[in-house]
């Protein structure tokens, strides 16, 4: 009896211990099924904002599809009138609205030889630039190439004369930071000069005799041009891009009052440099309003004096001191695509006249006179802009630009090419 009762308690304490573990895998087993359950409802949502995300975009397609069929223009990029277009509100840029960068000038080619887009920091730009300037006239103009010869000292009566200038110089500009930038150039000229001069004064007034024409031509290293430019504010609070420049020549080209010439003063040879030091600060000043730039820069050109003890016929060319300018240009410059702008301007320079201390040579003594002070009368230089820049990749761009002169002592045209690149420094 004993024995029966202790079989009984041993099975009845296995079955409690079975009942147990089942228990207990069985609520594992819930568990599980309950986690799964929740990562499927997270699934199904995923796959919820997915579907209403894809017909979104298959609503803007049809829409585009549909814009492009009532509307011709759209199929080439145009804005259509009365419409946004199927872009995102957030992604449309409108008309007169500053761009979302305000501490860089937007990327628009700016004419004139100082007010393009500064070079990023650690960046090298190099550039190739070929220009032809033409100049038919009867009056002379000092500035650079197109330096007065003789005549203006009154020895010659120029009647018409006519300028050919080509060139093709290489420049490079590094940035120094993301606000400055320094750079240099240096031009290989041609230059062919054609004038139609009066005889010496004292000779004899011969009617055949009063027209002799003379042509001279040279070719060689320009004026050197060392260049600065730094960035003053930021296109904040309404306020335009601002860069200061400053430009420096020295006088590397062949002097005008060093070429050789013969026993009437005529030059036999063209000059292919100024002659004197120049230094020019300017300032330019950029807005941007999409899909227009605006911009504008005022300069002032200072050109230093120095002797020179040139003789030039029966005049000896004691001292000269060139005439400072004042320079403005203003324009805008439209993009058409992300790659073509186009650049529209007017620039003008006040040119103050030249000083000079001469002697004349007596013709019966052979020796020179007094000192006389001559100046020559302030120039009006005037140039209607046109310019096309073209993105050809991310590192390069072509820019070709005409000026026509549009006053009577501006060049008549002058065209100009250029194609920068710019590559990362220690590449």
């Amino acid at each position: 009896m004993h024995r029966t009762i202790v079989i009984v308690a041993l099975l009845t304490s296995g079955m409690v211990s079975l009942s147990s573990a089942a228990a207990a895998q069985q609520g594992s087993a819930q568990s599980e099924v309950a986690a799964l359950r929740a990562e499927l409802a997270r699934t199904r949502m995923q796959l919820d904002v997915q579907e209403r995300r894809l017909q979104t975009l298959e609503a803007q397609i049809r829409q585009t599809a549909a814009v492009t069929l009532t509307d011709p223009s759209a199929a080439a990029g145009l804005p259509r009138k009365g419409a946004p277009g199927p872009q995102l509100a957030s992604e449309i840029e409108r008309v007169g609205e500053q761009p979302q960068d305000f501490d860089r000038p937007p990327a628009v080619a700016v004419l004139g030889d100082m007010g393009n887009v500064l070079t990023r920091k650690g960046q090298i730009t190099t550039e190739v630039q070929v220009d032809y300037t033409r100049l038919d006239r009867n009056r002379t103009l000092f500035r650079g190439l197109a330096i007065a010869q003789a005549a203006l000292i009154g020895i010659f009566d120029i009647n018409e004369s006519r300028q050919d200038v080509s060139s093709a110089s290489l420049a490079a500009r590094y940035g120094v930071s993301t606000r400055l930038e320094l750079g240099v150039r240096l031009p290989y000229v041609y230059r062919k000069d054609a004038s139609v001069l009066a005889p010496v004064q004292g000779s004899t007034a011969d009617p055949n005799a009063a027209m002799i024409p003379e042509v001279a031509s040279g070719h060689g290293i320009g004026d050197f041009e060392l260049q600065g430019r730094y960035q003053l504010t930021s296109a904040r609070g309404g306020m335009p891009f601002l860069i200061g420049n400053l430009q420096v020549v020295a006088p590397t080209g062949t002097s005008p009052y060093r070429t050789p010439r013969a026993a009437t003063g005529a030059a036999l040879e063209a000059a292919t440099g100024g002659g004197f030091w120049s230094v020019s600060p300017s300032l330019t000043a950029i807005v941007p309003s999409d899909p227009a730039v605006l911009f504008g820069t005022i300069g002032y050109s200072h050109n230093l004096g120095r002797t020179v003890n040139a003789d030039i016929g029966s005049v000896r060319v004691v001292r000269v001191q060139p005439g400072d300018q004042i320079s403005t240009t203003t324009g805008v410059g439209l993009s058409v695509n992300d790659r073509l702008s186009l650049n529209l301007g007017y620039a003008h320079t006040f040119g103050f006249g030249a000083r000079s201390t001469v002697q004349i040579r007596n013709q019966v003594t052979n020796a020179f006179g007094e000192p006389q002070d001559l100046q020559t009368r302030n120039l009006q230089v005037g140039r209607l802009l046109f310019g096309l820049s073209y993105r050809v990749s991310d590192a390069a761009t072509a820019n070709f630009s005409v000026e026509v002169g549009a006053t009577q002592d501006a060049p008549d045209v002058r065209t100009v090419f250029r194609l920068p690149l710019t590559i990362a420094a220690g590449r």
